[in-house]
């Protein structure tokens, strides 16, 4: 019998480390780490234009307009887009059988839409936490509560 393969995204909104585990017994081994390369820039920063300006509706004035999204949390969707996109290409390749999503609420949110377009990818369990920062010791003992290591 095949032992199952199965992909470990730990994320948060600008690191990502991707871990493998092989089966049962096997523990888990990191494969990749990420990082966005733009994800200490303040959002003044990466908007540099003045906001557009626009006529009062109740009379002569006029102000600022809001921008339509904050461009640090774009950026950070598009962290995950690019992440996703990456998860899903060894997925098809079959280097995975399954995946095992580890994030903040707010980045999990984001993983999770990204991924709900991808048919080749299998989330297999989700784990609601920020370990981004944790050893491989400590990350293995959140993982047993879903994957036999």
């Amino acid at each position: 019998m095949k032992a199952v393969r199965t992909c470990i995204l730990v994320a948060d909104g600008t690191h990502a480390r991707v871990f493998l585990n092989e089966g049962p017994n096997k523990g888990i081994e990191e494969l990749h780490e990420y990082a966005e390369d733009k994800a200490l820039r303040q959002s003044g920063e990466i908007a540099t234009d003045e906001p557009g300006r626009t006529f009062d509706s109740g009379g002569e004035g006029r102000h600022a307009m809001e921008p339509p999204t904050d461009p640090k949390r774009h950026e950070k969707q598009e962290f995950h887009r690019e992440l996703a996109g990456r998860i899903e290409a060894d997925m098809k390749k079959n280097r995975f059988d399954r995946l095992v999503l580890v994030a903040p609420p707010r980045t999990l949110g984001n993983l999770r839409e990204q991924f709900a377009r991808a048919d080749a990818v299998k989330i297999h369990a989700e784990i609601n936490k920020d370990l981004i920062k944790v050893g491989h010791d400590e990350l293995a003992k959140h993982l047993g509560e879903v994957i036999a290591l």
